[in-house]
């Protein structure tokens, strides 16, 4: 469950997903800078944590290599809500696991399925499905 990737760092996109600061971050700026007499071109790399939502940046040069999550998506079924607890079944799997309950996603009760974001770990719920 904790797959990563290593990628070069020229090969990284805004939108795409990297490892800032040992958090899974999406990354939402690349900044390019000229190389320098004596050096090579810098690469600033600005991400949002999948989990947090905390601003990061890394600064590299744009030769080296930088890790990136391998994300996987899944579907599970809410099984009970406790609290601010939610007890998920996953669809495929039938793995029983328990997430906080999210603030930002509304219509989540027993029976519903939702789309959860799973990387490094950790896991999220991205949206209830329709």
């Amino acid at each position: 469950m904790d797959e990563r990737k290593i990628i070069e760092i020229r090969d990284l996109k805004k939108g795409r997903y990297a490892v800032i600061d040992d958090e899974a971050c999406k990354v939402s700026d690349l900044i390019r800078s000229k190389p320098g007499k004596h050096g090579e071109a810098k690469v600033r790399i600005e991400g949002i944590g999948l989990f947090d939502n905390r601003k990061r940046s890394i600064i590299k040069p744009a030769g080296h290599k930088i890790t990136v999550p391998v994300i996987n998506k899944v579907i599970a079924q809410v099984v009970s809500i406790v609290h601010d607890q939610v007890q998920l079944m996953d669809m495929e799997t039938y793995e029983i696991f328990e997430l906080p309950m999210p603030e930002d996603i509304s219509g989540l009760s027993e029976g519903v399925e939702v789309l959860c974001l799973q990387t490094m770990g950790r896991r999220k719920i991205l949206e209830v499905k329709r």
